[in-house]
């Protein structure tokens, strides 16, 4: 895998969700593509902070891996293959919506994680912004 590729990807996140000011962190495997010089240099530019740091610390990406698990059981598995990379990368937006946006998770309360944010934010936004008054 290619570090633009990579790069594409988040500079989408960034601007799909207005990502910055220093609250994010950025969850990924240990790929030479994501502890590059020119990806680590971008998540610094943008604050956010990346999941991962050497091998055993206390960084770990156990989320990711989580995530990539789940991608793979209910995308890969249950849906693959495709015959174009075309259709696969549509497959994988729409799981990815769909999984932000509609499933249900168990560990926040069985809502969707873009429901869940938006509850999270409507109660500390007016903390977060007194605090740079």
């Amino acid at each position: 895998m290619r570090t633009e590729l990579v790069l594409d990807a988040l500079e989408m996140a960034i601007w799909r969700r207005d990502a910055g000011g220093g609250c994010l962190v950025h969850h990924s495997d240990a790929g030479c593509q994501y502890t590059s010089f020119r990806y680590s240099d971008r998540l610094a530019e943008a604050a956010i902070a990346a999941s991962i740091g050497s091998v055993g610390d206390s960084y770990d990406n156990a989320m990711a891996e989580a995530l990539n698990g789940t991608f793979k059981a209910e995308l890969v598995a249950m849906h693959g293959p495709w015959r174009t990379r075309a259709q696969l990368e549509w497959a994988v937006i729409e799981w990815i919506s769909w999984y932000n946006t509609a499933r249900l998770h168990g560990e926040i309360g069985d809502v969707p994680p873009a429901e869940y944010e938006a509850a999270w934010y409507r109660q500390h936004r007016p903390a977060m912004t007194a605090g740079t008054q």
